[in-house]
């Protein structure tokens, strides 16, 4: 598997988005095993998890998918070790399925010692605020994120929906202690192209989350459709693919994190990392 930085972590140039294992419809445990097992086989050492990933029920309490993750590394037979698993807080869930924000340092610290209970681990190698809270100021989180990093509890700092201007309040108060930023990027999603920019300046990772929307849906724009299916027929690949494809030309700060709820989906996605786009290729999807 290509490899791509994280600040001072190697990883695969694609991850897993293990949010599907445990929103609804979530799979049963032993499919959500085997889809963590089959991206570990496959070469994947980045699992993109947070503690909001739950299912849409009052039975479930925030660390579902934390748990899933962390018990789908315990019974791998292989080694882990090499395996960076980044988790988000910031972000609450209700009873009823609905999605809130709470970026208070006291809440961040909160769901960050529970995290590293959720996953069974001492320190937690990427820990990422998962959406600005548009009632604390930005820069109030982004202490009480520093706070983590600085007492030990995470490695390294991520931002997740960020506008260029928080990642540079944020870089100004974390340094090198932010290593990443977690934006929607896909065919049919491109207005995070400007975040990438910044994070090439500031020497960022930069993680598309849902990177295959508009490279095959059947709510897809045409156009891009069509173009992602044209590249895929000449190359022997799925127009999903193609989009992971795409999406690894962009930048080499780009490993993005396509969902996965079967072992086939993040084989597949993992197979793009092999695909070679031709300078015509990429023309056509950049203006698709």
């Amino acid at each position: 598997m290509q490899q791509r930085s994280i600040g001072d972590a190697q990883v695969s140039a694609i991850g897993l988005g293990a949010m599907p294992l445990s929103v609804d419809p979530a799979p049963d445990s032993a499919r959500a095993e085997a889809t963590v097992h089959a991206a570990l086989d496959a070469g994947v050492t980045l699992i993109d998890t947070a503690d909001a990933y739950t299912p849409s029920s009052a039975d479930n309490l925030p660390g579902h998918n934390e748990q899933v993750v962390a018990r789908a590394l315990a019974s791998y037979g292989g080694d882990t070790s090499a395996v960076l698993v980044a988790t988000k807080g910031g972000h609450t869930r209700s009873p009823d399925g609905g999605w809130h924000t709470d970026g208070r340092a006291e809440h961040l610290r909160r769901a960050c010692q529970a995290s590293l209970q959720s996953l069974g681990v001492d320190v937690i190698g990427l820990y990422q605020h998962h959406r600005p809270d548009p009632d604390v100021p930005y820069e109030e989180t982004v202490g009480g994120l520093k706070e983590l990093l600085d007492d030990g509890l995470v490695q390294r700092v991520g931002l997740s929906n960020a506008d260029s201007d928080q990642i540079r309040l944020a870089h100004g108060i974390l340094g090198d202690g932010l290593v990443s930023v977690q934006n929607q990027l896909s065919p049919a999603y491109r207005s995070s192209l400007a975040e990438l920019a910044v994070c090439e300046e500031l020497g960022l990772a930069f993680l598309p989350w849902g990177p295959l929307g508009g490279a095959g849906s059947a709510d897809s724009l045409g156009e891009r459709n069509s173009a992602f299916a044209d590249v895929a027929h000449r190359l022997g690949a799925s127009p999903q693919q193609v989009a992971l494809a795409w999406l690894l030309s962009l930048s080499d700060r780009v490993i993005p994190i396509p969902g996965a709820s079967r072992p086939e989906s993040i084989r597949s996605s993992a197979q793009a990392v092999d695909l070679v786009l031709s300078d015509g290729d990429r023309k056509l999807l950049d203006d698709a």
